[in-house]
């Protein structure tokens, strides 16, 4: 079979501003991404079926030779799931919990996926990225399936004496340097990708996954259920968050939570507030709806779009949506929705003028020794467009 995840059309209104610049199945959750969860699984590359704009990025490869099977990019695989796709036949539909999950087209090129509740539950239920929040909320068991599913039959790498190792699940890939840290997996796993770096004085209490090449800065404080993607720069204190890579919170602060996208910057002492004083629910801008909605959350602090960064000292209320490449910085506490390019903060934003927004998109990209081509810059023009509704001119 040739294996292609699409967008879910409502999951993926919901799962703005993340969706802005991938497809659903390219949000990060646990250690892997769900479209590297399903590779794995499948052992051999899969392609999307997502927005117009995002498929020069992200493209549809469809097969001639073999059976095209269609699988929901917001549901996470299981044995029984994956099991069950491989013995779909043609124009053979699977549906979950009501949720369409996967179908068998054939040589049929399949364009609009209705968003379809119908039949009845299995036994089992699917492990579904629906909602902002599902990122974080669910992260701890996305953890412990990834750390199965990429450690079974492997020996960890053994690091120095001078780390103190707390509990058995723990594991360690090639090249990571790490020295006079503490890891503490009796809560739940620690996965530590290749070449990382865990500096001095780091406490890591897990669950935990942290991402190749990424870095976790001297007396960083990280509680799970924490992902820190590949190729990012963490310090300060983290709890219950993920970053999807890419991505810099290099200095003492806080944050809880939360998600962070690619290429994002939190400035030195920046903090977001996780729990109302009152302790009451908390609401979320959702995009689908156009309005905050409740979570039916107590915790829940920060989501910030791909590119978007804050300067030093920036406070963020409980429940903030930023959405892609914003520039945020001043005192108080910011707007808790900041649509995509806006400049600004609690005293007021204009537009981010999209050929600057690009130009330190650019530079960025450079520092990761990354090309930041035209095919970034159209998908860019894409979300500058559509969030102009949102934005003070």
């Amino acid at each position: 079979m040739n294996y292609i995840l699409f967008d879910d059309p409502l999951v993926r209104k919901h799962l703005l501003p993340f969706t802005f610049t991938r497809p659903v199945c390219d949000i990060r959750i646990g250690i892997l991404t769900i479209r590297e969860k399903w590779e794995h699984e499948f052992k051999k590359k899969i392609s999307t079926q997502t927005e117009d704009y995002l498929e020069k990025k992200f493209p549809l490869v469809l097969s001639k030779k073999e059976d095209n099977t269609w699988i929901n990019g917001s549901v996470l695989p299981s044995a029984e799931i994956v099991n069950a796709i491989k013995k779909l036949k043609v124009n053979e539909v699977m549906f979950y919990n009501g949720v369409l999950v996967a179908v068998n087209s054939g040589e049929v090129v399949i364009k609009n996926f209705p968003d379809i509740e119908i039949g009845e539950d299995p036994e089992e239920k699917i492990f579904r990225v629906e909602r902002l929040w599902d990122i974080f909320t669910r992260n701890g068991e996305a953890i412990e399936e990834d750390f199965v599913r990429l450690t079974k039959g492997r020996k960890s790498t053994k690091v120095s004496a001078t780390n103190t190792l707390i509990g058995k699940k723990i594991f360690i890939e090639p090249g990571v340097k790490m020295e006079c840290a503490i890891l503490n997996s009796t809560s739940g796993p620690i996965y530590i990708g290749k070449n990382a770096e865990i500096m001095e004085g780091a406490i890591l209490k897990g669950p935990i996954a942290i991402g190749e090449e990424s870095i976790v800065k001297a007396g960083a404080k990280i509680y799970g259920a924490t992902t820190i993607g590949p190729h990012s720069k963490v310090g300060g204190e983290i709890s219950n968050s993920v970053i999807f890579g890419y991505s810099n919170k290099g200095h003492d602060g806080f944050l809880g939570n939360s998600v962070l996208g690619e290429w994002c910057n939190l400035g030195a002492d920046t903090n977001n507030s996780n729990l109302k004083n009152n302790y009451s629910d908390v609401k979320l801008w959702d995009y689908a709806q156009g309005k905050e909605v409740s979570t039916g959350l107590t915790f829940c602090g920060l989501m910030m779009g791909d590119h978007s960064k804050c300067g030093i000292n920036t406070m963020f209320n409980t429940g903030t949506v930023v959405g892609v490449s914003a520039n945020i910085y001043g005192g108080d506490f910011p707007p808790k929705f900041i649509p995509s390019f806006s400049w600004g903060g609690a005293d007021g934003f204009t537009t981010y003028e999209f050929d600057k927004a690009c130009e330190t998109a650019e530079r960025v990209f450079e520092r990761r020794h990354k090309k930041f081509d035209k095919v970034e810059k159209d998908m860019l023009a894409k979300v500058f467009s559509a969030e102009a509704k949102y934005r003070k001119k």
